[in-house]
């Protein structure tokens, strides 16, 4: 839920922006320019998404978790049930894709939105 003081009155909490790719700052649906490119600037407030730094975290991390998950879904379906290895790839396959894809897209936003609201940047810079 967002917080009301008169500094963040209207913009929304973190998993509000990383489910909606809503702008940290406006709340507009302009954080994505795609699937899970961001946009450079929010089209609604001129914010500049392009200045923050995401970077590779919330890909590696997505990557162990639901290789990690589906993994132990297919063992158990495997050994539970033990069907044709075609079942395993019309589950799989098309299931880890989407959960990659979308996951990477909330936990990207996610990273951009606790950024913004935590006012975080590079270690050593100089805020004025």
């Amino acid at each position: 839920m967002a917080d009301d003081t008169p500094e963040t009155k209207g913009q929304p909490g973190i998993a509000e922006a990383a489910l909606f790719g809503l702008c940290p700052q406006c709340g507009a649906k302009t954080m994505f320019d795609g699937t899970v490119k961001f946009s450079d600037k929010c089209r609604a407030c001129g914010l500049d998404i392009s200045s923050f730094n995401v970077g590779d975290g919330p890909a590696a991390f997505l990557t162990l978790l639901i290789g990690g998950l589906i993994t132990g879904l297919a063992m158990w379906l495997e050994l539970s049930v033990s069907p044709p290895f075609w079942v395993h790839a019309i589950l799989w396959i098309p299931l880890t894709t989407v959960a990659v894809i979308y996951g990477l897209r909330v936990a990207k936003g996610a990273l951009l939105a606790s950024e913004y609201k935590n006012k975080a940047g590079e270690a050593g810079r100089k805020d004025p």
